[in-house]
């Protein structure tokens, strides 16, 4: 069993090590063929491997970096001026071949940037996308980009269905998942000149396109890969949160109202539970960065232990099926065509 390795910017983030240590403990205990790098200040990082007892755990190390990149910091500010923090030094570690993906919960701006600069992109890529899992009723959806590309070409859309794809097929085992481009309406007359023209790209793309998907469609499992761009994608990913948000409050709100209501939610119980479990964003956290150089995944700045520990699988998982390479392999014979012709 070859051992993986995997660089925690463990100071990003609301809550720095008191979250990502413990969520390495779990990875630790879950996967067993993986080795975790804790990034950041040595001293802190070392008093939480030891209240965790981990001190005596070889698949652990420490590797120190004098620097934190604040979540409010200006992106560019944060690739200049802070080189030897804990974000650049683990995007660092995935450059040098020490390790095959970095995980960070910091800032998403500083994240992106720093790692399109270190990494470069695949040849064939220009823009990197954000891609996560959304639930729906039929399992869930990939959706990119979430915010990483608030403007997009046509050609940056049939990048992101190319990629979006392959990470489906890769990680789902999909032998050819079903693609939908968002737009206000699933009719061809539909939208802007931009989202019609990358429409037909993507279906001279040869990928398996189901053609323009409304916002409901995300979370039926119209596709198993929506793609838009980074503006549209992030209003939809918030919107999406903020009412699981809401039908939590409401039914709690609800069965709380009085006695009679009490105990019908103590009946209705083993099914509130269910939904909770299946609308828990901590079950999707973990956006991958795809288009790069190499493997970095994206959690929630405000994430708990549970939460980062799902970013840690999503890397893991993102190891074991070589998804830059994979990328790598399909989109450059179709570009280098495109070029040709």
């Amino acid at each position: 069993m070859t051992q993986k390795t995997i660089a925690l910017d463990a100071m990003g983030g609301d809550y720095g090590s008191s979250v990502t240590v413990p969520a390495a403990k779990m990875a630790l205990q879950e996967i067993p063929d993986i080795h975790l790098i804790l990034v950041g200040d040595e001293v802190q990082l070392a008093s939480e491997v030891e209240k965790q007892g981990l001190q005596q755990e070889s698949r652990i190390s420490i590797q120190h970096a004098s620097e934190v990149v604040g979540m409010d910091e200006l992106p560019v500010l944060a690739l200049k001026k802070k080189k030897d923090s804990s974000m650049r030094i683990a995007i660092n570690l995935v450059k040098e071949g020490k390790v095959q993906a970095c995980v960070s919960a910091g800032n998403t701006g500083a994240l992106m940037a720093t790692s399109k600069f270190v990494l470069k992109t695949i040849k064939g890529i220009s823009r990197p996308a954000i891609c996560t899992i959304l639930p729906s009723i039929s399992g869930h959806t990939h959706m990119l980009d979430l915010g990483a590309n608030v403007e997009c070409t046509a050609e940056n859309l049939l990048e992101f269905a190319i990629m979006g794809s392959v990470l489906a097929q890769s990680v789902e085992g999909l032998e050819n998942p079903t693609v939908g481009l968002l737009n206000v309406g699933s009719e061809e007359m539909k939208g802007h000149e931009t989202i019609k023209y990358a429409s037909q790209l993507i279906a001279a793309s040869g990928l398996n396109y189901h053609g323009f998907v409304e916002g409901d469609d995300i979370y039926k499992g119209t596709v198993n890969v929506v793609v838009a761009d980074g503006f549209v994608g992030n209003v939809s990913l918030k919107t999406g949160e903020g009412l699981a948000a809401l039908v939590n409050h409401v039914l709690t709100r609800e069965f709380k109202k009085n006695l009679v209501t009490k105990f019908a939610g103590l009946i209705a119980l083993p099914v509130l539970r269910a939904v909770r479990k299946i609308l828990d964003p901590r079950r999707y956290n973990g956006a991958s960065l795809l288009g790069l150089n190499g493997i970095v995944v994206k959690s929630h700045g405000g994430a708990d232990i549970h939460s980062f520990f799902n970013a840690i699988k999503i890397a893991n998982i993102e190891i074991d099926n070589d998804v830059p390479q994979r990328i790598s392999r399909v989109i450059e014979p179709y570009f280098s065509k495109t070029k040709r012709t």
